[in-house]
């Protein structure tokens, strides 16, 4: 599904009325009554105690409006509340304003705050929030920010027009506050905002609705946002040629583990064996290799030297450069412990002398590593990278804080595939990815089951075998992501919600691979 940003969306709707000539009002009175239409249709019970429009004076207020007059005509009771004064409205909007007003509509004026008692008046059955649309880019404040209390604390169904107000139309950042919709009904193309958290959990069910963009405008934008859904996966999942032989599927080498961690390495590897790589090779320190190769009979080890539980930097170093001969992708970091010899090793690996080029994913303490290092040096890597951050890693790599990150992820994940040149993954519910040439993806599978150890170590392992099968990194990361995600929700619906296992998600990866295939 397309996702657009704000400045595309209203480039999307310049474009239809400059270039190809459609009306501007008649896209705003579409709107107003898709709007009215999925309110009736959603809730049927309540709108009879009344419905209350509460305007900005943009656009967006103008949508309300037409919804409220549609609404009225239909014989609902409905009352505006607008915030501003109607005769300072322009363009459509006051174009919307007034057609209301000769429909014998009611609109109460409330530029402040103290105005919103009388507004408001008795409590609704419904609201149709249409204060600010995609165009907000400040901390709502002053009379809007009050209303938007009002809003949340009336208890009644709110159907937001474009977005929900307050979320920040282009990261899903929450703008000091905002409006908790039930139903949020936009037009032509779903936004970022809709399905990125925080905003996303907002913005309740989501109607996208055809009001008459103009189909040539969307290919004149050639837009980069995507909610990565099934449909998006199934094309890169080819049958396998009949005489297909495991040279043809890539072979991973997995550098992981420390002492008390050989269970990342066996995840991150049986995920790649599970995702379809040809052969995996575990390179692990030497103590854990008996625990490794013993976990998993089809899996390749190879001991490398160890210092203190992890991996001795330049002796482990001088054993790697053979082990890399011959492999099509690496994966480092998972449970790999934090030390001088960690970033060492990363160093190495990053370096141009190392050849020939691989892709490379970076997980887990190899982030950490990076963070140590300054994450702008992985802008020299010899190839082409992955990294797969959680919030606090994230965090770190970009000197700010898990809460920073969590608030615009969107934001937090683009500015380190520009700082680094990856594609980059920052894992959590809806996770986002990013390309350093400013492709964004979001991801719609996985559940709060998820939040348990190995997840993480086990998508390493996926990615790692679709990049080493030759996949794009960026296209690999995306469908690796959704894999995971998808398969965690299969072995919900069959286990239950909570208590499922990494492993249990491992298991289930040829099965979930089958039925996205279709």
């Amino acid at each position: 599904m397309i996702v657009l940003s704000a400045d595309q969306s209203r480039e999307l709707d310049r474009l239809s009325q400059s270039k190809y000539g459609v009306d501007s009002y008649a896209l705003m009175t579409r709107a107003g009554e898709a709007v009215a239409r999925r309110l009736v249709e959603r809730f049927p019970a309540v709108i009879h105690s009344g419905v209350l429009a509460v305007c900005g004076k943009g656009n967006n207020g103008g949508d309300a409006m037409v919804a409220a007059r549609r609404l009225a005509e239909g014989g609902v009771p409905v009352r505006v509340a607008l915030l501003g004064w109607g005769a300072d409205l322009k363009g459509d909007a006051a174009r919307a304003h007034d057609d209301l007003l000769g429909a014998g509509g009611v609109i109460v004026q409330a530029p402040d705050p103290s105005d919103l008692e009388a507004a408001f008046g008795q409590s609704p059955g419904a609201i149709v929030d249409g204060i600010f649309g995609i165009g907000l880019n400040a901390p709502v404040r002053g009379v809007a920010r009050a209303a938007i209390e009002r809003i949340n604390a009336a208890g009644v169904p709110t159907v937001a027009v474009d977005i929900a107000s307050g979320v920040d139309s282009d990261s899903g950042a929450i703008m000091g506050t905002a409006v908790r919709a039930a139903l949020t009904v936009t037009f032509g193309y779903a936004k970022f905002g809709h399905v990125s958290f925080p905003g996303a959990a907002l913005c309740g069910e989501l109607a996208i609705e055809e009001i008459g963009f103009a189909p040539e405008a969307i290919g004149d934008l050639a837009p980069r946002g995507l909610f990565y859904q099934a449909g998006d996966a199934r094309p890169m999942l080819v049958p396998r040629a009949v005489n297909a032989h495991k040279g043809n599927f890539g072979h991973p080498i997995i550098i992981a583990g420390s002492r008390g961690k050989s269970g990342a390495a066996i995840l991150a590897s049986r995920a790649a064996l599970r995702s379809g790589a040809g052969l995996v090779t575990a390179a692990i320190p030497e103590p854990l290799q008996p625990i490794v190769a013993a976990a998993q009979a089809e899996l390749m080890t190879e001991p490398v030297a160890e210092r203190d539980g992890h991996f001795a930097g330049a002796a482990a170093i001088s054993t790697l450069a053979h082990l890399l001969e011959g492999k099509s992708a690496i994966v480092f970091g998972p449970g790999v412990g934090l030390s001088a010899d960690t970033r060492e090793l990363l160093e190495w690996l990053l370096r141009k002398g190392v050849s020939p080029v691989r892709p490379m994913l970076l997980d887990a303490d190899a982030l950490n590593a990076l963070a140590e290092i300054g994450a702008a040096r992985a802008a020299a890597a010899a190839g082409p990278l992955v990294m797969t951050p959680h919030p606090g890693e994230m965090a770190r790599l970009l000197g700010t804080s898990a809460a920073e990150v969590n608030a615009n992820r969107i934001g937090a994940a683009r500015r380190l595939a520009e700082l680094t040149g990856a594609s980059v993954l920052l894992k959590g519910a809806r996770s986002i990815v990013a390309s350093s040439s400013g492709e964004v993806i979001v991801n719609s599978s996985g559940n709060p089951g998820m939040a348990t150890p190995g997840m993480g170590d086990a998508l390493s392992g996926i990615v790692g075998a679709l990049i080493a099968a030759g996949n794009p990194p960026f296209a690999a990361l995306a469908l690796g992501a959704f894999i995971h995600g998808y398969a965690a929700d299969r072995v919900a619906q069959r286990m239950g919600g909570v208590g499922y296992i990494a492993g249990d998600l491992i298991d289930e990866l040829p099965a979930a691979r089958a039925a996205l295939a279709g």
